[in-house]
């Protein structure tokens, strides 16, 4: 008796195991790198220096929560579409390795962690945490009508400095709108570039995108420009918030970035896409976040 109990909760710890594993895949929780900087600079500038542990505790959280909630619903309503494209078939739900039911209980609870972390932060970060929700979770929606739903996806990330400028001053301050508006154009640039791929699925399934409606010459000069217009914001921030040498050398660091990644794809060669997407962006979003901090912290 006590083999066979032993033997169910092993089989229960497994299972438990795996199916932690295919919800970390699916919701791509190393991808949080994108925002999180980005949140974290908010942060700063909301200081002038470093916020406080509580505080950078519950915006992790906050940001944890929000994107993992975007995510797993994007897989949800998309899931019909990633069945159909032989690009995404082997995601969760269409490969049948997380239920519906699962990750629709999984999304409501992500929502719950960042209306918690909201309360936990300020009075205005809790009242404007179902706001937050709505942009990240509308997104999934946008690409059925528009072909701008890659500045949706932009916005929906550059929220996250705003969102942490709120949670570190409990009010709003419009410049920050300038971080928020360089993360909306570069995360639309990249999107851009992403959305190469499926070209043909979402003509077929009928579906928006910039490279479906372009095709992906022009798309890519489409990512150049958006970029460029992310490389002003960000030039912008040094005026507007006083920032000095350091922080002007790391906005041209993450333009020369920006300049190889685009490199890496070529209209009839998407073969490195995925380094140019995953790897590169990652570290744009690190070393302006290291530049900026290193800015603010050595000047105080």
């Amino acid at each position: 008796m006590r083999r066979k109990t032993d033997s169910l909760r092993y089989n229960l710890d497994v299972r438990v195991l795996a199916n932690t594993k295919t919800t970390l895949e699916m919701i791509k929780w190393e991808h949080s790198i994108f925002a999180l900087p980005f949140a974290l600079c908010g942060a700063m500038l909301a200081a002038n220096g470093l916020p406080s542990g509580y505080q950078l505790l519950w915006i992790v959280v906050a940001m944890v929560g929000a994107r993992s909630a975007a995510m797993a619903f994007n897989r949800l309503v998309d899931a019909e579409y990633d069945a159909a494209n032989p690009r995404t078939s082997m995601r969760a739900i269409p490969a049948g390795t997380l239920s519906k039911t699962f990750v629709a209980v999984f999304v409501v609870l992500s929502a719950a962690v960042l209306v918690l972390a909201a309360w936990q932060l300020n009075w205005l970060a809790f009242r404007l945490s179902p706001v937050a929700l709505a942009i990240v979770l509308l997104y999934s929606y946008t690409k059925r009508f528009t072909r701008w739903s890659h500045l949706v996806l932009g916005f929906a990330l550059g929220v996250a400095p705003a969102a942490a400028w709120i949670a570190v001053k409990g009010n709003l301050d419009l410049r920050i709108l300038l971080l928020t508006f360089a993360v909306t154009f570069w995360v639309a640039g990249f999107d851009v570039l992403y959305a190469c791929q499926d070209i043909e699925f979402d003509q077929t399934a009928k579906l928006y995108s910039v490279p479906s409606r372009l095709g992906v010459r022009k798309s890519l000069i489409v990512a150049r420009l958006l970029h460029f217009t992310m490389f002003l914001f960000l030039l912008l921030l040094l005026p507007v918030f006083g920032l000095g040498k350091i922080a002007l050398l790391g906005i041209f660091v993450v333009a020369l970035l920006l300049g190889y990644e685009h490199s890496l794809v070529k209209p009839n060669d998407l073969s490195k896409l995925n380094a140019a997407f995953f790897t590169m962006n990652g570290v744009i979003a690190v070393v302006f976040f290291v530049f900026l901090a290193a800015d603010k912290l050595l000047r105080l």
